[in-house]
C-alpha cells in the first residue's frame, strides 16, 4: 500500500502528536543509536525490539503510530522519512541500525540491508551463531544515500528486516528477545570502540 504522506511535516498537518503519533527518543551520546522508524501500530513489536537492543547502552529512537488503521496512514519510507528529531540524533551517531518489519512469507529470516556493509555482515553472523536464520535483503536492501539509517555521519547504516512472525516470538519470549539482542548488541559494542578511537 501507497504511503498517504510522502514527509514528517506533512504527516504533522494531518495527525496529532500524542493522539494519532508519539515519538520517543533517548540521546545518550553514544557512536551509534538503534532506532524503530515504524514502530507502534504499523509495525508491530518493531520499537520494542529496537528498544530492547539499545538497552542502556545505545542511543534510542522510536516513531510510533497509537491509532490503528492502513499501513501506510502512518508509514513514511526509509528514504522519506525526515522527522526531524531522528534526523537530528542519527546525524550526530556515526552508524546506526533500524529495525523494520515485514509480512510473513514462509521463512523467520531477518533480512541484511543498508550502507555499512561490515557491520551488517557482522550482524548477520553474530545472529546466525546465536541460532536465528539471517540473509541479504535483495528486496529491501536500504542502500539509498537518504535513507535514515544512513544519514549518519559515517554515511551508512545497518537495516533489519524482521516478519511478523519473529516478532512476534521475540516480544512474546523474553530468553529470545535477549538472545537476538545480544547478538545484535555485542557486534556494536565492537564496532563502536573502532568508532571511538577514530574519533580520538
Amino acid at each position: 500500500m501507497a504511503d498517504r504522506f510522502h514527509s514528517f511535516e506533512a504527516l504533522a498537518i494531518a495527525m496529532k502528536e500524542g493522539v494519532n503519533y508519539r515519538i520517543r527518543s533517548k540521546d545518550r551520546g553514544t557512536s551509534a543509536v538503534i532506532l524503530a522508524p515504524h514502530g507502534g501500530t504499523i509495525e508491530p513489536g518493531t520499537s520494542e525490539i529496537a528498544e530492547a537492543i539499545a538497552g542502556g547502552d545505545f542511543s534510542f529512537y522510536c516513531f510510533e503510530a497509537l491509532k490503528t488503521g492502513s499501513h501506510g496512514d502512518f508509514h513514511i519510507t526509509s528514504h522519506r522519512f525526515d522527522e526531524p528529531r531522528a534526523v537530528d540524533l542519527v546525524g550526530r551517531s556515526f552508524t546506526a541500525v533500524a529495525i523494520h518489519g515485514r509480512r510473513d512469507d514462509g521463512s523467520d529470516a531477518v533480512w541484511l540491508g543498508g550502507r555499512a556493509v561490515a557491520l551488517r555482515d557482522a550482524i548477520g553472523a553474530s545472529l546466525r551463531n546465536a541460532g536465528f536464520e539471517a540473509q541479504p535483503n535483495t528486496t529491501l536492501p536500504g542502500l539509498h544515500e537518504t535513507n535514515i539509517c544512513n544519514q549518519t555521519r559515517s554515511g551508512a547504516g545497518v537495516q533489519l528486516e524482521l516478519p511478523r512472525r519473529l516478532r512476534q516470538k521475540l516480544v512474546t519470549n523474553r530468553n529470545e528477545l535477549e538472545k537476538f539482542c545480544s547478538a545484535v548488541r555485542d557486534v556494536q559494542g565492537k564496532f563502536a570502540e573502532r568508532y571511538a578511537a577514530r574519533d580520538n
